[in-house]
This record gives structure tokens, sequence and C-alpha cells, in this order.
């Protein structure tokens, strides 16, 4: 991956990353819940599925990812959206994104559970895990494009 630091815009990707802080404290201070994607998702399979939550649980679960599918558009309103230009193979990404979440499960929290709200509260476990899906997402990395090719 390259870095286009003709269009970087540090100024954005700034307001965006204080946007996610104040998203999550506030989703902890106000619901007492943690703003991991993974966690919220796998909440609503669970209401919509298995009937494991109560329904009250599901308005806040539903509004949250309303807000992740919605803001993209509201974006759109004011601002030209940047094209998506997809290099990969499908079949793989589909594979990794399985992975991943399969790795989320396993590991009890996903990138945004872990990273952003786990390591806000130093929780030690948070930090092991992502250090653990980081190392192993560089690692990844370097082994496909530079030793395999």
């Amino acid at each position: 991956m390259l870095v286009d630091w003709n269009n970087f815009t540090p100024w954005t990707a700034l307001s965006g990353g204080a946007l996610i802080g104040i998203a999550a404290s506030l989703l902890i201070l106000l619901n007492g819940r943690v703003a991991g994607i993974c966690g919220i998702i796998g909440g609503l399979w669970q209401v919509a599925f298995l009937s494991r939550f109560h329904s009250n649980d599901i308005n806040w679960r539903m509004a949250f990812v309303a807000g992740l599918t919605l803001s993209p558009v509201i974006w759109g309103l004011f601002a030209p959206l940047p094209p998506i230009q997809i290099s990969s193979n499908y079949g793989l990404l589909a594979l990794a994104g399985f992975i991943v979440g399969l790795g989320s499960r396993y590991g009890s929290g996903c990138t945004s559970g872990h990273g952003v709200c786990g390591i806000s509260r130093l929780s030690i476990r948070s930090i092991v895990a992502t250090l653990a899906f980081m190392s192993s997402g560089f690692l990844t990395v370097f082994v496909t494009r530079h030793l395999l090719g």
C-alpha cells in the first residue's frame, strides 16, 4: 500500500479519529457498553436469530449500525467520497473476512473493541490482543507481499 501524500488530509483523519473516540466514550458512559463492532453486530445476530437478548437491547445496536452505514451517505452529500478500488480476489477477501470474524469471536473482541476501547481503559487483555492481531497483520502482509511475491 502506498500513501498518496498529495491527497493526504491530516485534519480530516484527526477529526475522524476524535469522533470515533467521542462516540466510544459516550457509548460506554451513557450506555455502559463497549463500542466493539463485532460484538455489536454479533449481538444483533443473536437477537435476530437466537433471541438471546432482551428486545430493548436491539435498539441501541441497530442505531449504532445505522450510524455506521449512513455516515458515508451523509458525508457524500457534502463532499465527494473517495473512489472504491478493490485490487484483490473477491474470494480471498471473503475468506479473509471470515477469518477475521472467527478470530474476533475467539479473541472476545475485535480491533475496535480491544484497540480503541480496551487500550483506552488500560486493559492488559486488550493491549495483548491488539499487539497480537497487529503483529499478525504486519507479518501476513510482509510474507504475502515480500516473500511470496
